[in-house]
């Protein structure tokens, strides 16, 4: 028996791209959520619950649903590398726990990065609320699932492209 380490296919394209995209994707997924969140608590004034200005409004919608709809392809497509979701995971729950150990220095993280104002403001929120968190637990659970990573020895020739094994002759 020949594991995939031997035949050098442990690592293949599809683990590199996916190690890229999860690097990507991580501030990608917070800078959506926070810009989402921002948006959307702008155009409605919290006195009376009425929606200021709906162009706003919608917007900040659709850029929430479109990081959803990421975060939901990341979670159900079974062709993507475990490093696409693994990577913004470790990402969002790496500054979740720093944010309980030490809540002022995380959160001040943001202040580091551009832009400024109101998205910084958003993305302490979704820090403090632990929405990250949440995210990042859904994200580390579904990277773990045993269709991502394939066995050595289950007769793969690659990890996405499955051939059955043949019939054995009577």
């Amino acid at each position: 028996m020949q594991s995939h380490l031997g035949q050098g296919r442990w690592f293949s394209l599809r683990h590199a791209f996916g190690f890229l995209l999860g690097i990507l994707l991580t501030p990608a997924l917070a800078y959506g959520m926070g810009w989402g969140f921002a948006r959307s608590r702008a155009s409605v004034d919290a006195a009376d619950l009425a929606v200021t200005d709906q162009t706003q409004f919608y917007g900040a919608y659709a850029a929430m649903a479109a990081v959803g709809l990421v975060i939901g392809i990341l979670v159900v497509a079974r062709w993507i590398s475990p490093f696409v979701s693994m990577l913004p995971a470790l990402g969002l729950l790496s500054w979740s726990v720093w944010y309980v150990v030490e809540p002022a220095r995380a959160a001040e993280l943001v202040d580091r990065f551009p832009p400024s104002g109101e998205l910084d403001a958003a993305l302490q929120m979704l820090l403090s609320t632990g929405l990250l968190a949440l995210v990042g637990f859904v994200l580390f659970v579904t990277a773990w699932a045993p269709y991502r990573w394939p066995h050595p020895h289950d007769g793969l020739e690659d990890d996405y492209d499955y051939r059955p094994p043949p019939r054995a002759r009577r």
